[in-house]
């Protein structure tokens, strides 16, 4: 197995040997994965892909403006970049305004950052562009002595996928790798409707079904799993007191699954769950008390017409 593997193999059976059994959303993503999410920020019930590249779209130079850089001249360092399908609309913006920039998007899976650098070398051959894969604080501790101001982007609501003392912690330690007149821009899904809510996490399509499902999938594909998929089924639901969306895994049977990478067995009761995903919600008081506590001054905040969604502008104490 290769080092990779092992983490993921140590944090399966970790999970499913717990009294509550949990694996973290972060092993969603592989190829397959990687797809599905694509399809999900593209569906119309998933709302946060396009309230926030409203916001990019309509609100590119009000960021950089408030960004206040002392040049022309700053990187763009994207944390979980993905595809940037929306980022493009922030790059284009900032090199019409004449600001000359280089884009590095970081993110764990190398099947994404390659996609995503072959493609801006097609359609922007003139944008300067660097890709990472791997953890974001070995790429941020390289860049953090640079002279050239950054503008840390962590878009989407991947915080949301944290509980809060884990944000505030995450998030304190972006900041110990910021300078002075370096910015962060972080996304926030806000609290709304219920039913909005629920409905991006169990999309018409299905997709996000099959991407809950894939988790099963891929300790098949890469540890050798027993799981049998058809015998799951994703269980979304979102608790408007605390702000919370989480997904689950649910056994409908009762069953015990091997998994050969780690010559283990585990057994599952008949609707037994796999708690997979978290994804809270904030509104504004929650955004100042998380990002107050990680050391980070609140610039400004921008939002969608509807105001379901906010990116917001940071800079450290």
């Amino acid at each position: 197995m290769t080092a990779s593997q092992k983490v993921f193999a140590q944090d399966v059976h970790e999970g499913l040997r717990a009294e509550r059994k949990h694996i973290s959303s972060k092993y969603f993503y592989d190829k397959k994965g990687d797809a599905l999410f694509q399809n999900i920020m593209r569906c119309e019930d998933y709302y946060l892909t396009f309230s926030e590249l409203e916001i990019l779209s309509l609100k590119s130079r009000e960021i950089l403006e408030a960004c206040s850089f002392p040049q022309k001249k700053f990187d763009v360092i994207e944390l979980g970049a993905g595809d940037g399908f929306k980022t493009r609309r922030l790059l284009d913006k900032a090199r019409e305004d004449g600001f000359d920039i280089t884009y590095v998007p970081i993110d764990i899976s190398s099947n994404a950052v390659e996609q995503l650098v072959s493609k801006l070398a097609i359609e922007r051959p003139a944008l300067e562009t660097r890709g990472e894969v791997g953890d974001y604080f070995n790429v941020l501790d390289r860049l953090k002595n640079t002279n050239t101001p950054k503008l840390i982007l962590f878009l989407g609501s991947t915080i949301g996928n944290m509980q809060d003392d884990t944000a505030v912690s995450f998030l304190t330690k972006v900041s110990e790798f910021m300078n002075p007149n370096d910015r962060l821009l972080i996304g926030f899904d806000q609290k709304k409707e219920p039913d909005i809510i629920r409905a991006a996490y169990n999309d018409q399509q299905g997709f996000t079904r099959d991407f809950n499902l894939n988790l099963l999938h891929r300790i098949n594909a890469e540890l050798g799993g027993g799981f049998d998929p058809d015998t799951f089924h994703h269980y979304p639901i979102y608790n408007p007191h605390s702000g919370r969306a989480k997904s689950y895994l649910i056994s409908e049977i009762s069953q015990e699954v091997h998994i050969k990478a780690l010559n283990q067995s585990y057994s599952f009761e008949a609707w037994e769950s796999i708690h997979t995903e978290i994804s809270q919600k904030y509104n504004e008081v929650d955004i100042k008390r998380i990002t107050s506590a990680s050391n980070l001054e609140f610039l400004q905040r921008f939002t969608d017409v509807k105001d379901y969604f906010s990116d917001v502008l940071l800079k450290t104490k």
